[in-house]
């Protein structure tokens, strides 16, 4: 090999190390920023806000060992944060909301059904009363109205 080429090739070389050093460098950097920020660690957040590709992360096993690990955690908010009580309170009495309207539409329906069965019972009892010849029961009307 000539001694020109051989420095072209560990110029290369040195320059793909480097770009890599500042990409890894990119993706801490990135990491830290959405922790900082209180945003969830994913492959494409971490992407996105280093300016690297997907291929990159999960192509070095440090950094996919740490997104994968983080990604799994939940996000706490900060003790310099204020907890949002009100967003808080919103939240929960929307579930109890959604979850008292299920309950109700639950139960509805369980009476619909009960009343219609009630109610083809009570058709099949006057069919019955027919067929056998007796008098049908007295009109509710004039029971009202007798008493």
């Amino acid at each position: 090999m000539t001694d020109s080429r051989q420095r072209r090739i560990t110029a290369l070389t040195d320059a793909a190390k480097a770009k890599s050093l500042n990409k890894t460098r990119d993706a801490e950097q990135a990491i830290s920023q959405l922790i900082k920020r209180g945003d969830p660690i994913t492959f494409q957040a971490v992407q996105r806000e280093a300016g690297v590709s997907h291929a990159f992360l999960y192509n070095h096993p440090e950094l996919r060992t740490r997104i994968e690990h983080l990604r799994g955690t939940r996000r706490k908010p900060a003790a310099d944060q204020p907890v949002d009580t009100d967003s808080t309170l919103v939240i929960t009495l929307t579930r109890q909301i959604a979850e008292l309207k299920k309950q109700h539409r639950q139960q509805l329906k369980a009476l619909r059904d009960a009343l219609e069965r009630a109610h083809g019972e009570n058709l099949d009892l006057r069919r019955e009363l027919a067929r056998r010849g007796t008098h049908s029961p007295p009109n509710v009307a004039s029971i009202a109205t007798t008493s």
